[in-house]
Formats: structure tokens, sequence, C-alpha cells
């Protein structure tokens, strides 16, 4: 199955109720965030075939701060092609145009290096703080605009954890999205959406394909730029003030080293 085969179906899923899915992305929320939720993107077996396609966590780098936990990876060429062929199927042009047209968002171009993009497990105790995203590429030209995420992990239920959660501007209250299996979740990024993923509370892998598209443009109308900014959970009150100060600091030495002082994806053979 070619990436051109699986753009195909994605393409013709979000066709098929085009209408429905530019209401729904663009109808008033409780949070800032819009974004909008399709169910069965693929056909069942196929979503299951990219699931088993999914490297043992020895293949990928775990990310594991007080920020969050999660191993993940974007050597495509380390692992099955499937799992290559499914995350840029989500960045041809035909699909591209077709998520423009739910959401209203153009001149957008996804991104074949996957900075910040690729793949992730998360096993039981993982999560993911609340946060926003960095607003620009890794050449800082385009602005970060929409996120694409899409959950392969067959059986999975809502009770388990590891869901999506996007929140109001000052973290207190969420909208909580399960990572439903076959699911893809298209949200806009920008200033303010703020979402994380609550801690996964069973064993089990979660596991997801993510992909950024980026503009030209601001999503606000006005030139900015910010790093990945962390806030705690609402009833961590000791974690924020600490993840206040981290962001000032990392703010800071982006500032000074453009580039920044993360980690490329480390892997072992």
């Amino acid at each position: 199955m070619t990436s051109k085969d699986l753009s195909k179906l994605i393409f013709e899923r979000l066709q098929s109720e085009s209408e429905q899915l530019r209401a729904e992305f663009h109808q008033p929320r409780a949070v800032p965030t819009r974004f909008v939720i399709i169910d069965n993107v693929l056909p069942d077996s196929l979503a299951r075939q990219v699931f088993e396609a999914f490297p043992a966590v020895a293949q990928m780098r775990l990310l594991s701060t007080f920020r969050e936990k999660k191993y993940t990876s974007k050597a495509m060429d380390k692992i099955d092609p499937l799992i290559g062929a499914a995350t840029f199927a989500f960045q041809t042009p035909e699909v591209l145009r077709q998520v423009a047209l739910i959401t209203g968002l153009q001149d957008m171009v996804a991104d074949p290096h996957l900075y910040a993009g690729g793949i992730s497990t998360m096993l039981q105790s993982h999560f993911l703080q609340p946060h926003i995203d960095n607003s620009h590429d890794s050449v800082q030209q385009f602005y970060r605009v929409l996120n694409l995420l899409y959950y392969v992990t067959p059986n999975w239920r809502s009770e388990n954890g590891g869901n999506l959660e996007l929140w109001d501007d000052r973290v207190r209250e969420c909208v909580e999205v399960p990572s439903l299996f076959n699911r893809l979740v298209i949200m806009e990024t920008h200033n303010h959406s703020w979402h994380s993923v609550n801690r996964v509370k069973t064993v089990g892998s979660r596991c997801c394909l993510s992909n950024y598209y980026y503009s030209p443009h601001p999503p606000d109308g006005k030139e900015h730029f910010h790093i990945t900014s962390f806030k705690a959970r609402p009833e961590q009150q000791v974690q924020r003030a600490f993840m206040q100060v981290d962001t000032v600091l990392r703010s800071t030495v982006r500032k000074i080293i453009k580039p920044g002082l993360g980690r490329s994806d480390v892997y072992k053979d």
C-alpha cells in the first residue's frame, strides 16, 4: 500500500462529508481552539495494519521530563514502510486542498521533514502537559497553523486515558477528545490553542501519527514568535509556577541560539 493509495482513501473520506466537517470545524466551542473529528478514516483492516506496523519502543526515542513522557520517531527509513506511507499520505496536495476547504485556511504547506511531527507511542503512565506549540517551522519561515492527529490503536476506549484535551485560555476547563481507533482530529494551532494528553491509565500502546501544516500567514494576522510553552494542570499549582520559569528560560536560550538545544531523534538498530 503506497502513500498515494492511502492518500486517495483519506481524500475520499474527507470529501464525503466536506460540508458537515466544515460546519463542525467552525462551530462555536467552549475553548478557543477550532477542531473537527473524523472517524473511520481508513478501512478498518488497513488501519489495523498501520497499528501492527508500528515499531517497538526500543526503536524509538523516549521523551521523559516533567513536561511529557512518550516515545517518538520520525526515522521513516528505519521502520516498516507502511508507517511512512500512512504519515505522508496526509501531506499530498489533494488532502491539503480538502483540509483547506474544511478549515478555510489557505496557502498551507505540509512538512516532509516532520519537524515536531512523526509517530508517537504512549504507554501506561505516559502523558503530555498542557502546552501551546512552537509558532513556526524549523527555520522560522512559516507559521504552524494546523495539527493533524491520527490514532490507530484498535479497541482503545476513552476510559483508558491518553486522550487529547483542548483547554480554555486560563487552562482551567477543557474539552476531552478520546483517542479512539481510526480517528483523525484536525485542530488549529495558535497563541491560545492550549492542549494536552491526559495520563494513560492502562497497559497497552496508544499510537498516533502526527502531521503539521504551515502557512506564510500568521493565524491571528499579526507577526509573532514563541517557543513551545507549557503549563501544568489546574490542580498542579506548584508545577505551574515552575513551568512558567522554565518557559522564560527556554525562550531566552532560543533568542540567543535560534536552532535551540533540542536533540534530534535517536534510534537504536
